[in-house]
């Protein structure tokens, strides 16, 4: 039956996709931005269902089962933190603009060479997240039809590429509508049935110990530099992200582009709350699942504790989520390569040309993400170094030019270069723990020594 639900759903979904690219697009800007036609509703979907993705479901529980809610700051709160500045400080200004993509912002702003520097940032920065997406519909699949997990992973990945290659921003739009009200229905239920009509949520979450749900750091400075870490990890490195600014652009209106975020941002932190509460529940009822893979803990005890229907809509839930985020997360790097690493070097390309030269990037980059998902990273973490990437090297001169009307093309790639550089360096061979810190760090001392210096020499 589960199988049977499955394969009905990936069905509806190409033939929504491959609909959406016959019938609505028409020119490049239907095919990345919607034509910028979003109506508030779908805009705040869009945004929602873009973050609710398979390190919500599976990646945080898993966390917070193990380490309670200190292990989850980044996600949903950071993510959720992002949606709701987004609104409240970029949506208006991005939106004036009247951009295609985060690449031309830097163009504009700074320069040709700022341009290629942060779109080669910008794409680099989606491969991990695209790949736990690829991760999670893999183990989905591994479940529930039992084929090998890296079998999954390349069938998922070849339905969202192909709706995506077809239908653009527009079936992403249509279907995000669709697997939110999947999404938000399947984990109500499910809540429901595990809870016993919800009436032992209470008892469940008060079982734990009060440290359980620490939040907050304590008062001494490793706790603050490491909250401050999760917090912004992803609440301010997704900020300048294609996929956002994507969201932004679609919209029908400045004002839509400004609700939309902020609403997507409150809804997104509500209902990310549903599984990490079914984690405690998985700790507390069936504690032996800790012991499994943690990323199938939620997966497992569904399928061994629950019935029929909420087995269906659990993984409805879980495959609307995955699906939508990684189609998502594919056309966002793949407009970035199109438009501003490709296309300026053909000479006035037509746009139909441009479109298909769009699609072939879509291509391109769920390929090279393939290799990242078969790569053994765990689902939370490939999130977490995506968002990290882009806060070290893309905020400060996004905020530079945005705020404080810098337009220094040698100060914008220094603090890019940079603030990437000491991050690699830290993270991943000296393994610092406060290596987001020192790279966000180094991006804006750069970025301001330089600028000074600049300033300096035209007296």
């Amino acid at each position: 039956m589960i199988i049977f639900f499955i394969v009905l759903y990936m069905l509806i979904t190409l033939v929504v996709g491959i609909l959406a690219g016959k019938l609505l697009v028409k020119n490049s800007k239907d095919y990345l931005l919607a034509g910028r036609n979003l109506p508030f509703y779908m805009a705040t979907f869009v945004a929602f269902a873009t973050w609710f993705g398979s390190e919500t479901v599976l990646g945080a529980s898993s966390v917070m089962a193990k380490e309670g809610l200190w292990g989850v700051i980044s996600d949903p709160f950071g993510a959720a933190l992002c949606l709701v500045l987004v609104g409240l400080f970029f949506a208006k200004p991005l939106y004036r603009m009247n951009l295609l993509t985060f690449g031309d912002f830097y163009r504009v702003k700074y320069g040709r060479k700022a341009e290629i520097v942060a779109s080669i940032m910008l794409i680099a920065s989606y491969f991990g997240w695209i790949g736990a997406q690829m991760v999670a519909i893999g183990l989905m699949l591994h479940i529930t039809i039992g084929i090998p997990q890296s079998a999954g992973i390349v069938v998922g990945s070849f339905v969202v590429l192909l709706y995506t290659f077809f239908g653009g921003m527009w079936a992403i739009s249509l279907t995000d509508f669709i697997q939110t009200v999947v999404i938000v229905f399947g984990l109500v239920f499910v809540l429901y049935e595990v809870s016993n009509g919800f009436s032992e949520v209470v008892p469940v979450v008060a079982s734990q110990p009060p440290e359980y749900y620490k939040f907050f750091p304590s008062f001494n400075l490793e706790e603050i530099l490491l909250f401050i870490s999760g917090l912004i990890t992803i609440g301010l490195g997704s900020i300048p992200q294609q996929d956002v600014f994507q969201r932004v652009m679609s919209s029908r209106s400045e004002r839509v582009a400004v609700l939309s975020s902020i609403g997507a941002g409150f809804m997104y932190l509500t209902v990310a709350l549903i599984p990490l509460l079914l984690a405690i529940f998985a700790k507390v009822k069936y504690p032996n699942l800790l012991e499994v893979d943690p990323q199938l803990m939620l997966p497992t005890m569904i399928m061994e504790h629950t019935s029929q229907i909420t087995k269906i809509l659990f993984f409805g839930a879980l495959l609307s989520a995955i699906m939508s985020t990684a189609s998502s997360a594919i056309l966002a790097p793949a407009a970035i390569l199109s438009e501003n690493l490709l296309r300026p070097i053909f000479n006035n390309l037509p746009d139909k040309y441009f479109l298909w030269l769009t699609r072939l990037s879509v291509v391109l980059i769920t390929a090279v993400s393939l290799v990242f998902a078969l790569g053994g990273e765990s689902i939370f973490r490939l999130v977490e170094g995506s968002s990290a990437l882009s806060l070290v090297s893309l905020f400060v001169p996004m905020v530079g030019a945005l705020y404080f009307k810098v337009s220094d093309q040698t100060s914008a790639i220094a603090s890019m270069l940079s603030g990437f550089s000491v991050w690699v360096v830290l993270e991943y061979i000296l393994h610092y723990q406060f290596a987001l810190l020192a790279g966000l760090a180094t991006s804006f001392v750069s970025f301001v020594l330089l600028l000074l210096r600049s300033k300096l020499r035209k007296f």
